[in-house]
């Protein structure tokens, strides 16, 4: 790879490094596949002393945040870039996003605070974001890439490696990897997980994270890389277009819905076209709950539904965003419509 700038200076991103790290903001890119467990991550880091006096950035894939208002009530800054992903939107909106937070915090419309942590849609490709950072000059005085962090869950992460690019070169860039939901499967499967990730990104460490419980250091601390491996490792990565046939739409209703009708759907949705069905995530207005029913599911993985303690404002709209492979808007409307008909009958 050419060196550009090849003095002890240059900083990771081939540029050199003209203010000291401590006069700038830390930042931490949070990566993943969808249903990796990005958010939970996230949102147990910020309940953490280390996670105090840190804003947060969330881009989401689809045109109705959710994550965004999971996280919203454990910092006071969160900034929502929806309705696509950083690699494939200008990536100008990130730079108004971290510029508007630092010109708040000095006006002091803004608490303190001392470190940004971005997380990415889940079918983002890091590159371009690590990249602003290295190519906008006025950002590389501001702000430096502490880690990148790609979170990637046992269940369905080893089948997603296999067909999906971004996934790959999510682990690929990666400073650290963290494996989720390993209380869900047997040890052989979390050692076949890892040797995969090994193969992919030799140099990244890997640490082990349970319903979002990590030691935070892992956020924020660049992880010591494993040995260097015989061979040279290149960090080139040709796939970078989405996969083909993953689409995206949003479900509202402004209608209560019953369970047993939306649960029936989603069971035969899952049994016929479970590994299709890459994310399903949002909240459900359910006859006789107060709160919030907070829906998530990951291919054939449904989590047990929740039922929050209140909205996160004063909308009560059941919203659903579906995240697909090959599976049109128009089938999963039929299917719910379908199975409230019957059920009503």
């Amino acid at each position: 790879m050419l060196d550009l700038f090849p003095s002890r200076d240059a900083g990771p991103f081939r540029r050199r490094q003209k203010r000291a790290r401590g006069a700038r903001i830390p930042v931490t890119v949070v990566t993943g596949f969808l249903g990796a467990g990005k958010t939970t991550l996230v949102r147990r880091f910020l309940e953490t002393s280390e996670g105090r006096g840190t804003a947060v950035i969330i881009n989401e894939y689809g045109a109705i945040g959710i994550d965004d208002a999971l996280v919203r009530g454990s910092t006071d800054e969160v900034t929502l870039l929806g309705n696509g992903c950083l690699c494939c939107n200008s990536r100008s909106d990130l730079q108004v996003a971290l510029r508007r937070l630092v010109a708040e915090r000095e006006h002091g419309t803004l608490p303190r605070f001392e470190r940004i942590v971005i997380e990415t849609s889940g079918l983002a490709d890091p590159g371009p974001i690590l990249q602003t950072f290295s190519s906008d000059r006025a950002l590389g005085g501001e702000f430096f890439v502490e880690v990148a962090v790609a979170v990637v869950d046992v269940v369905g992460g080893l089948d997603t490696l296999e067909w999906s690019a971004e996934a790959r070169k999510q682990v690929i860039l990666a400073d650290r990897l963290i494996v989720t939901k390993t209380d869900l499967v047997e040890h052989a499967s979390v050692e076949r997980l890892s040797e995969r990730l090994r193969a992919l990104n030799p140099r990244a460490a890997i640490a082990t994270a349970i319903a979002g419980k990590l030691d935070p250091r892992c956020l924020i601390e660049a992880a010591s890389p494993p040995a260097a491996p015989a061979e040279p490792h290149s960090g080139f990565v040709a796939e970078a277009e989405h996969s083909d046939g993953i689409l995206s739409f949003a479900w509202t209703d402004d209608v209560p819905i019953a369970w047993s009708a939306f649960a029936r759907m989603l069971e035969t949705l899952i049994a016929l076209r479970g590994s299709d069905l890459l994310r399903v995530k949002g909240f459900l207005n359910v006859v006789g709950c107060r709160g919030p029913v907070l829906v998530q599911v990951v291919q054939h993985l449904a989590h047990p539904p929740v039922e929050l303690a209140s909205w996160p404002g004063e909308d009560r709209t059941s919203r659903l965003v579906f995240i697909t492979r090959n599976i049109p808007e128009s089938q999963v409307r039929n299917l719910l419509a379908a199975v409230r008909d019957l059920a009503a009958g």
